[in-house]
């Protein structure tokens, strides 16, 4: 099935409070309603606004659809976290705004038939304990497009409540694009079972990037400090910089300074938009550990030449 990014569907940001929301399906119903557009496809669109409003206008179902939002762009095939397809199970037409408003596969296989401001099925069991967890993730793994495999104890409690040995549970997790450090994953319906026939739990992931030998990270850019010797910084060199892809050649330019630093854009960690920061160069002039004799008067004629003194500022 194809994800729906609701709203891009309302044309709205994702930060957008309920009175946008609100304005903006109102138009669209409007605009499309069946009953007065003759556009062509308007009862689809129609269909969508009224879908995109039920999500967006419930301060659960927005929450939960956030969650999920973080793995589908609109349009294309979706495939959710582990657990996202527990969500569902009612199909579509179990509510909404308007009589004609059946709801897409999309909506259903996550919400069921929660519909109308929030509504939710409740049964007289205990939903299962929320699991939490710190998600190391390498910066390499940002990029990767292959899942990483999670493992993680699940509390298990018998028929009485008794409480049993905790169980190990293995699942693939996909790493959202954007993902940053100390933001929170949840995994609908990975945690402990419910008892009763009541839902089960969560997992929470906290994503802790692991730091990394080389770079730094500033948001989703990445610093790498880039140790120049004296004439590579006075004459200029091409130097092979590391990535997190491999390596580039890096132009140094005559009389670069320590300090500086060089953009290369598309270099760094993917956005939200799945879009890449940039990587920056900081240049590091470093002395060699030791200096024999020639290399010795070669440095004293410098010196002699060159008449530079560092510190002239401090004069004035």
């Amino acid at each position: 099935m194809d994800f729906k990014d609701y709203y891009k569907i309302l044309g709205v940001e994702p930060t957008a409070d309920d009175k946008t929301l609100k304005t903006a399906y109102r138009k669209l119903a409007r605009k499309y309603h069946p009953d007065v557009s003759k556009e062509k496809g308007a009862e689809d669109k129609f269909k969508e606004a009224n879908e995109a409003y039920e999500v967006l206008s419930s301060a659960e179902k927005r929450a939960e659809y956030d969650d999920i939002r973080k793995y589908g762009q609109q349009g294309r095939p979706f495939q959710g976290p582990p657990g996202w397809q527990s969500r569902g199970g009612a199909g579509a037409g179990d509510g909404g705004f308007d009589s004609t408003g059946d709801f897409s596969e999309f909506f259903s296989s996550i919400f069921g038939n929660r519909a109308q401001q929030g509504g939710r099925a409740y049964s007289n069991g205990r939903r299962g304990q929320d699991v939490e967890m710190e998600l190391p993730v390498f910066l390499e793994e940002t990029l990767s497009t292959e899942s990483k495999q999670v493992s993680f104890k699940v509390p298990q409690h018998g028929a009485g409540g008794q409480r049993m040995p905790d169980i190990t549970k293995t699942l693939n997790v996909k790493i959202p694009a954007g993902v940053t450090d100390g933001e929170r994953i949840r995994l609908k319906g990975q945690g402990a079972p419910g008892a009763g026939g009541g839902e089960n739990g969560d997992l929470y992931l906290t994503v802790r990037l692991a730091p990394h030998p080389k770079f730094d990270v500033e948001g989703h850019d990445l610093i790498i400090t880039v140790p120049l010797a004296p004439w590579e910084a006075a004459l200029g060199a091409k130097i092979a910089v590391p990535t997190l892809t491999g390596k580039i050649n890096l132009t140094i330019r005559p009389d670069s300074q320590t300090g500086q630093r060089l953009r290369v854009k598309g270099n760094g960690l993917l956005n939200k938009q799945g879009q890449r920061g940039d990587l920056y160069a900081q240049l590091k002039v470093v002395m060699p550990k030791s200096t024999d004799d020639a290399a010795k008067v070669l440095w004293e004629k410098l010196a002699d030449t060159a008449a530079f003194d560092p510190r002239a500022q401090w004069s004035n």
